[in-house]
């Protein structure tokens, strides 16, 4: 039949309308009365709309749309802009019903009044919405008006027609009345929106409009986080994002790119808006800036679920109405059209539709209010710690770091699945009563097996954050001990003990391997109940429903309830990983109340019999009377240890006070020139100098203004000129990295420099001249302190060990084990105390400094200069052999470069991965997984066959055996898979980490000196926790999800085929989307990792200079810049976790089209008699979980290829060359006792440090004879310390040879060569332990040697005193010791090894004088025997050897008794001596 508006001429009977024949077009009864008139009148709104927008649009906006995106400054929300948005999805939505009524009874298909109007309605809505988003984004009011008209008009006429249907009595029975008053509902709101924004905007009918600027954020272009800006569709599909991932695939994300957070968002908004106690009191729910947006995310999460239910309803429906196709009637009932098979399938597409962009909304809220209370958290507190807590080893900076890194991250990630707490229990409710309404009394003996393994479930949960908790315990421990090693590695190959502390960390490795293991167990077991739990309930639900309705269910019941089943698994999986979560974040919360619970240290202002403890009850400081005058040089002396550091500290105010007043006067006598000083602050130099990752400049004026004439007259007091000249970009040169890349010295006078420089009345300088010599100290003393400090007239107080400079102090106060021995001027001292003055005297004299200072003299602070110039030399040769372009930046800003290893993680590591598993794993992995689908597909099929009493010649009983089978055999397919999985991961990370640790244990010493310490702890710390715990999961998940995926699309196209026209352009868009996602994710992923790196080195960095960061007060720089550290990373942080929403509501989207074209497919298919409606309703159920999964697969492979990268950043490790250990001799042919006369020939020795670089030493001749004692001297770089190290075979001697009591040493294994010499470095190593750990590792020798060891270094007494004596403790890297201390325990440790060669590295550097000449007379004494090698940078300290080589350019220059060439007046050594004496 013709097609025409009004349709033909048409015998109408209907109940309300008396039968009557009419002419379609007749008005016979006046124009209104005819109904396709009262239709043609609504047509006039829409085409009205549409005529005036489009010019607009195409005109107007059409060359403009490109630079929208640029420009986002001119955007503006008018009022009621998310109301709109919402009345006109609604709108949208009620045309969509509107034109399915229309069409549904319209029965011959030939009225066209009964749905044209609804699809232009459709248009022009579509219409609306996009010209108001365009007027919104240009800022242009006026416009709008073209709006207003069209709602009046919109409205006029549907209430004509709502009118007409009434007095027709047309009532709320029939549909299409029910649909016409719906829309004169939502047109009257959106004509009130209109009105409202000419109310507020004034745009017309008033004289002058108000000027509207959009928000701040907006003008500053730097903002590019635009979720909180965009409009409603655009923040439900995230499609401000497409420019952002699609332009990742043509270059990057860098960090410009992703701009600034917005201001709401900023951790300093967040910090000043929340007191934190109330962000985490109790009373979150009252707390309003916490507790809206959590309740909007539960809101959203309500919707969500309750839509979730759609599915099974709609699958109902579609299977049971399959036979009735058409309804014959102009007027139809609502329930009429819910039974028609292609409005299901509608309606089932836009609930899928919305129910997934609720949930992504609910996720967005949690995770954007995570975010907020991630910025004011913790730094707080860590400004606050006391230093006791850091000495003591309370708090060490490992554990800080993870309070930064995984605490703060378990608290967001518990907010995230917070929502989930009250969800779940609705959810479970409303599926156990539909699953009842379904089929009966059985339907819940099934829910029940789900709810009675719950608690299974629950309590699995908790042994597995049990577990978790102990692994982080193992390994926190695995990585202080990989730490001590990476930090001591020298020494370690000097003793040859690396062996004995591998050991150490592969036994805690193997407890964290073992609470590993019980950690893989019950992740499999929770994995293996998510996956058999459906399969038991749909088992006994089914069995019983057999036996108690001895019935069948038909196939629309089955797949309903199949598919509710599949969702209510779900929350009964989440709760258990909530509740876990919950009792994650309790943990951190208590880990960082903890840290709030850590004695805080106060300002004290007030000494007068002063009692001091480091937290402990006893008193470190005891009875302290002194005073500090004002503007005067007041010095501290004292031995190593009696309490000088401690009393500065005392006076900072950062040990605990037991008794006693400390009084700070602020010096009213001091000029009060505002400006003038800093009053409060104290400059103040550590001991342990602590220097900042930043500029030498930065960290000399550490945040003051800079004054060049006061910066130069700085630099020249320390010297640091020559120093500052030698790095590649002078004073703007990145140091840090706690100053690796400078030598002692140079760090320690880059923090005098940064103490002088400040404006404060009050210097302290804690021993300033340990590890400068002689030259650098005195300009120091007479530049800095005497003359820069005194003409500032600030107070200085000065720790030291050289008296010689006691002439100049004005106060001195003299102490000895913790208390004050004297205190007044030198010429009081010299008056009453006779004894203590003489005894400094003799000190002094051995040391004048008033000799001739002979300016050619080759000091240590040249050795220094060289010896960084020797680090570029070496760096850059290194980077010209690795040919990375990594030569030139060899300071390390933390770890971040190498790091990101750019190109994507290839085949080849995921091989080397799961090889590294075994292949036997590999393969009972994938097996087993494909089985298990095989059987899972397989169930569902029987259940489909069965419920469509297909299975003929099969009795019921035969169908339910099979039915059992195939479930038990799946049940068991899953605990296999699940355990294959997880044990393979577990193998994986056991040998990744052990050859790790072996490759780099025994890598030559020059690998540690050209790869920066940080990068190889990152492999230890970051990548191995990531093979251990991350990849395993996250494989798992991938394959399940895949495979589910897979085998639903098999399963549709095998029952309709026709869907596999549709799945082309499905499989096209899926493809493009997980492409860009992936490379996008990729970069963000890296831009969280690089972000994040900055925030806890500054962490560390702060936590490491407490002391100096408050004695200068400078907490409020501190804390906002790590504000802007937080920022950045959050920044990144937010565009990641939109990416991962913007993934995942496409492949929603994309699942719900899957749906809608399988169940379209299906009800095509069966006019041709195809599936039967059992197989339909598997294809859908199916379907239905294709949306669940498809977002899985890309986030899980976007994942697996970030985590890969930590696979490739462990294997570029291991390809490191080792030392050759071996030797050609055999351990048995080495006499036990060698060397036992201490003879030592070196014959024509070259050697170099590595193949590529220039040598270190060119042909050296010497000969020591048995129990001599040889000084080597010489200026820096001459080859003085190769030489010492060419002894332990540990540089490259590629000629020549050196012969150790008639062995050539090139010629032993290395272990054994290096465990029979003894030496001590430079800088004092200690490990965490006990004092016998230290000394002995190997647990070879008795108490007595180890006491007697103790007694020739001076510290018999000190060691006595402590509690547990030789056992006590020490801490990580012996900071319970002074470093004078430290230095005696290293030279003990030597003597403890009886070997008949000893070698000593400039070893007396951080000790005071008394203790050194002692030293001297005890190696003398203690070790005639033996040959003693001591390499001199002050010469003073050989005169008395047997023989003296100088040393020049690696070759010898001089070589003889120091008595011979002290006569050579004209030679190097005689030069030396005159400079030194």
């Amino acid at each position: 039949m013709a097609l025409s508006f009004c349709g033909s001429n048409k015998c109408i009977s209907n109940e309300s309308i008396s039968n009557k024949c009419v002419n379609a077009y007749s008005v016979d009864e006046g124009v209104l009365n005819n109904g396709c008139f009262v239709d043609a009148l609504n047509l006039v709104p829409h085409v009205f709309l549409l005529f005036i927008t489009f010019p607009i649009l195409f005109i107007g906006w059409g060359s403009q749309s490109s630079k929208v995106q640029i420009h986002h400054n001119t955007w503006l929300h008018f009022p009621g802009h998310n109301l709109r948005w919402i009345l006109t999805f609604s709108l949208l939505f009620v045309h969509v019903c509107e034109f399915a009524e229309g069409i549904v009874s319209n029965q011959n298909m030939d009225h066209l009044h009964l749905y044209m109007p609804a699809f232009m309605g459709f248009i022009a809505a579509t219409t609306s919405v996009v010209y108001y988003h365009n007027i919104e984004t240009s800022n242009f009011p006026k416009l709008l008006l073209v709006l207003f008209i069209y709602w009046v008009l919109a409205f006029i006429t549907k209430s004509i027609k709502l009118w007409k249907y009434a007095e027709y009595n047309v009532g709320p029975q029939y549909l299409r009345f029910c649909i016409t008053a719906l829309l004169v509902i939502l047109y009257a709101l959106l004509m009130a929106v209109e009105m409202n924004v000419i109310r507020v905007r004034k745009y017309v009918f008033f004289t002058n409009p108000p000027k509207v600027k959009p928000p701040e954020d907006l003008q500053d272009l730097g903002v590019r986080f635009l979720q909180p800006f965009v409009n409603l569709l655009s923040k439900a599909t995230y499609w401000w994002m497409n420019p952002l991932i699609i332009g990742a695939h043509k270059r990057p994300i860098e960090l410009k790119k992703i701009g600034k957070l917005p201001i709401a968002m900023r951790a300093l908004t967040n910090y000043l808006n929340k007191n934190i106690s109330v962000y985490l009191s109790t009373q979150t729910a009252e707390d309003p800036s916490f507790g809206r947006p959590i309740l909007l995310s539960s809101t959203f999460r309500y919707l969500a679920d309750l839509l979730g239910f759609a599915g099974p309803l709609c699958i109902l429906g579609i299977v049971k109405h399959l036979k009735d196709v058409y309804f014959g009637v102009h007027f139809m009932s609502s329930s009429m059209l819910l039974q028609n098979t292609s409005v299901l399938a509608v309606l089932l597409f836009l609930a899928l539709v919305l129910q997934r962009t609720f949930l992504q909304a609910s996720y967005y809220v949690t995770i954007e209010t995570g975010i907020n209370l991630r910025g004011a958290m913790i730094y707080n507190k860590i400004l606050r710690l006391s230093t006791s807590n850091m000495s003591m080893g309370e708090m060490t900076l490992g554990q800080i770091n993870n309070l930064v890194a995984i605490e703060t991250n378990q608290l967001m990630w518990f907010l995230f699945l917070c929502p989930n707490l009250w969800a779940m229990p609705v959810q479970i409710v409303m599926g156990v009563i539909l699953l009842y309404y379904f089929l009966g009394f059985s339907a819940l003996v099934g829910a029940s097996v789900i709810v009675l393994l719950a608690p299974i479930q629950y309590l699995v949960a908790t042994k597995l954050a049990d577990t978790q908790k102990s692994t982080l315990e193992y390994s926190t421990d695995r990585l202080k001990k990989t730490t001590e090693i990476l930090k001591g590695i020298k020494l370690l190959k000097l003793y040859a003990w690396e062996n004995i502390f591998c050991d150490s960390v592969e036994e805690t490795r193997g407890k964290e391997l073992t609470s590993l293991k019980t950690f893989a167990l019950y992740t499999s077991i929770s994995i293996f109940m998510n996956t058999a739990i459906p399969i038991a309930a749909v088992l006994v639900t089914f069995v019983m429903h057999h036996l108690i309705d001895k019935t069948d269910p038909s196939p629309s019941e089955a797949f309903a309830a199949l598919a509710l089943f599949h969702i209510l698994v779900t929350p009964l999986f989440l709760l258990s990983t909530v509740v876990r979560f919950a009792v994650k974040a309790l943990v951190s919360l208590n880990v960082l109340s903890a840290l709030n619970g850590s004695s805080y240290f106060s300002v004290f202002v007030q000494v007068a019999n002063g009692f001091f403890t480091w937290g402990s009850n006893l008193s470190t400081l005891s009875d302290i009377n002194i005073r500090i005058p004002t503007g005067q040089l007041t010095m501290i002396v004292g031995q190593v240890g009696c309490g000088k550091s401690s009393l500065l500290l005392a006076m900072l105010g950062e040990m605990q006070t037991i008794e006693g007043i400390l009084t700070w006067h602020l010096f009213s006598s001091v000029s009060h020139d505002a400006h003038s000083k800093n009053r409060h602050s104290v400059a103040y130099a550590a001991q342990k100098s602590w220097l900042l990752n930043a500029t030498v400049e930065e960290n000399i004026t550490f945040g003051s203004p800079f004054s060049k004439q006061r910066y130069k007259a700085v630099i020249d007091a320390c010297s640091l000129q020559p120093d500052i000249d030698l790095l590649p970009f002078g004073d703007q040169t990145e140091i840090g990295e706690r100053g690796i890349n400078l030598s002692g010295g140079q760090r320690q006078r880059i923090c005098v420099a940064r103490a002088l420089y400040q404006n404060t009345n009050i210097v302290f300088l804690d021993d300033p001249f340990s590890a400068l010599d002689i030259h650098l100290s005195d300009h120091l003393m007479q530049e800095g302190i005497l003359k820069f400090l005194e003409d500032d007239k600030r107070t200085v107080v000065l720790v030291t060990h050289k008296l010689q400079y006691l002439i100049h102090a004005d106060w001195i106060i003299a102490m000895k084990d913790g208390s004050v021995l004297r205190e007044g001027t030198l010429k009081d001292i010299q008056t009453h105390d006779i004894e203590l003055y003489d005894h400094w005297k003799t000190l002094m004299n051995k040391q004048d400094q008033d000799l001739e200072k002979d300016i050619q003299q080759d000091s240590q602070t040249t050795l220094e200069r060289k010896t960084l110039r020797r680090a570029f030399y070496s760096r850059e040769a290194k980077s010209q052999i690795d040919d990375e372009d990594e030569g030139k930046r060899f300071l390390v800003k933390c770890d971040s470069i190498c790091e990101t290893i750019n190109s994507p993680s290839s085949p080849q590591v995921c091989w080397c991965y799961l090889s590294s598993g075994g292949y036997f794993m590999v393969f009972l992995m994938v097996f087993s997984k494909l089985l298990k689908h095989s059987v899972i597909v397989a169930i569902d099929y029987w259940l489909a066959l069965w419920t469509s009493s297909k299975t003929s010649g099969t009795s019921p009983t035969d169908s339910i055996s099979m039915f059992i089978i195939l479930c038990a055999a799946g049940i068991t397919l899953c605990l296999i898979t699940s355990l294959s999985v997880e044990f393979l991961g577990l193998s994986a990370a056991t040998s990744l980490h052990h050859n790790l640790l072996n490759k780099i244990i025994h890598a030559p010493i020059r690998f540690f000196d050209i790869t920066p310490l940080g990068q190889i702890l990152n492999r230890f710390s970051a990548d191995t926790n990531i093979i251990d715990q991350h990849i395993p999961p996250t494989l798992e998940s991938l394959t399940r999800s895949t495979l589910l995926c897979l085998s639903a699309i098999g399963v549709i196209s095998s029952i309709t085929p026709a869907f596999l026209v549709a799945l082309v352009p499905l499989a096209v868009a899926f493809y493009f989307i997980q492409k860009y996602f992936r490379v996008a994710s990729k970069d963000l992923q890296d831009l969280d990792d690089s972000t994040q790196l900055p925030l806890l080195c500054h962490f560390s960095e702060t936590a490491e200079g407490l002391t100096t960061i408050r004695a200068f007060r400078h907490e409020a720089r501190f804390k906002q810049r790590m504000l802007e550290l937080t920022d950045t990373n959050n920044t990144a942080y937010l565009f990641l976790s939109a990416a991962n929403r913007w993934l995942e509501v496409r492949t929603d989207y994309l699942g719900a089209v899957i749906v809608l074209t399988a169940a379209g497919a299906s009800i095509w298919s069966l006019r041709y008699g195809l599936p039967s409606g059992g197989l339909v309703g598997l294809g859908l159920t199916y379907a239905l979980t294709v949306t669940n999964y498809l977002n899985w697969v890309v986030r899980n492979l976007a994942d697996l290829e970030v985590q890969m990268s930590a696979v490739k950043k462990v294997k570029s490790f291991l390809s490191t060359e080792s030392e050759n250990y071996e030797g050609s001799m055999d351990t048995s042919q080495v006499p036990e006792n060698w060397p036992q006369d201490g003879e030592i020939k070196i014959q024509d020795l070259c050697a170099r440090y590595d193949p590529m670089l220039k040598p270190v030493l060119k042909h050296v001749n010497a000969y020591i004879k048995p129990g001599q004692k040889v000084g080597i001297c010489g200026r820096t770089g001459s080859g003085k310390s190769s030489l010492s190290l060419a002894f332990f075979n540990m540089v490259d001697i590629f000629e020549g040879k050196i012969v150790i009591d008639g062995i050539d040493i090139c010629k032993l294994p290395l272990q054994t060569l290096r465990s029979r010499l003894s030496i001590i470095l430079q800088d004092p190593v200690l490990f965490s332990g006990s004092i016998r750990f230290n000394l002995d590792p190997e647990r070879t020798c008795s108490d007595d040697r180890l006491w007697e060891a103790l007694e020739i270094a001076q510290l018999k007494n000190m060691v006595k005193a402590l509690p547990g004596g030789i056992d006590a403790v020490v801490t990580e890297g012996g900071e319970n010791f002074s470093v004078g201390q430290r230095q005696l325990f290293c030279l003990a440790r030597a003597f403890v090894r009886k070997s008949s060669i000893f070698i000593m590295d400039e070893a007396t550097a951080s000790i005071d004088m008394a203790t050194e000449n002692i030293l001297q007379k005890v190696v003398m004494t203690a070790f005639a025997d033996r040959t003693v090698v001591t390499i001199a940078h002050r010469v003073h300290t050989i005169l008395t050897a047997d023989l003296v080589i100088v040393m020049k350019r690696g070759n010898i220059l001089e070589y003889d008794r120091p008595e011979t060439l002290l006569e050579q007046a004209d030679g190097m050594f005689a030069s030396f001596v005159k400079a030194d004496m």
